[in-house]
């Protein structure tokens, strides 16, 4: 096994770049809401608000969405056994460890730092892998945690929420205002929701194109970790396959959380969906396993043979 999990240069950079162009993204968004609404305190204070409400309990408000519980030891003893054994091997303080119960196999990592972090798995993935393949996606989204790019993306996607809050704020404000109505009024919240929409649709397309490397780079991580791609490959394909026959309805509530899960929660969705998914496709991610398979002098990943 190697030592630890492989520093990636290519996510560090992404990750800054993506840092860097949302922050300057941020501050005209706020500079332009406090021309247009005519209060720095309101929104600024807002801004803060939510801004440190994600950073701070991102981890408490995906568990909540999820379901998910914090588990100790005598419930899970399998389960906490990987992550202490991959946790040494990569020399990294031991997360959290909970489960969320649904049938949907898939896992995720979320926190704000490597001290404060929880690695979350469904009883649907619990019950469909075998040991060696849980191992291969343990070791990717611990590797999420090491790499800090859990973090990166908790904080990447406020700019997101923030703006189709205020669209949503501004809608439902004119809705409600009646007889207040003006055209200065009508003007100011009509570019209020345009420049929302702008801001969400360059972040949008900031964090897929983010989103889409980590992924890759996790699957890496965790691959050379491990020592064994062929059992990530494996566990891909079948998480994906599962998947792919839960019915799109049950799917609903979890793809709002796609960002941040092993495998994303599409199943059966149109071509459009796939195009802007926030991580690649299956053949790419299988693909790099084989290639790395190769390069360890493994045996070809099975799950590229199916």
């Amino acid at each position: 096994m190697v030592n630890r999990f492989r520093s990636d240069r290519g996510l560090v950079a992404r990750m800054v770049l993506t840092v860097f162009l949302l922050g300057l993204l941020y501050v005209a968004f706020v500079g332009v809401l406090i021309v247009l609404l005519k209060s720095a305190v309101l929104v600024i204070v807002f801004a803060a608000a939510l801004l440190g409400a994600q950073y701070w309990f991102s981890d408490r408000i995906a568990l909540y969405a999820m379901r998910g519980r914090v588990v100790e030891r005598d419930e899970y003893p399998q389960l906490h056994g990987v992550v202490d054994r991959l946790c040494a091997v990569a020399d990294m303080p031991k997360p959290q460890v909970a489960v969320a119960d649904m049938d949907m196999p898939n896992a995720f990592a979320t926190g704000r730092n490597q001290d404060h972090a929880v690695v979350c798995v469904t009883t649907g993935l619990l019950r469909r892998l075998e040991p060696d393949e849980l191992e291969g996606v343990l070791s990717h989204e611990l590797s999420h945690v090491a790499h800090k790019d859990v973090a990166v993306i908790t904080v990447a996607s406020f700019l997101g929420v923030i703006a189709g809050l205020i669209v949503r704020f501004a809608f439902y404000s004119q809705m409600f205002a009646r007889g207040r109505k003006d055209q200065n009024t009508l003007a100011v919240f009509a570019a209020v929701i345009g420049v929302s929409i702008a801001v969400y649709a360059i972040s949008f397309v900031l964090i897929r194109t983010l989103s889409r490397y980590r992924e890759l780079a996790a699957d890496r991580a965790g691959a050379l970790l491990t020592g064994r791609p062929s059992a990530l490959a494996s566990a891909l394909t079948k998480v994906d396959g599962a998947i792919a026959r839960i019915p799109t309805r049950d799917l609903r509530t979890a793809q709002a959380f796609n960002a941040f899960y092993f495998t994303p929660a599409l199943g059966d969705s149109p071509v459009f969906q796939r195009v802007f998914s926030t991580h690649p496709s299956l053949e790419q991610r299988l693909d790099q396993l084989a290639r790395i398979s190769t390069e360890l002098g493994e045996a070809a990943a099975p799950g590229k043979a199916g």
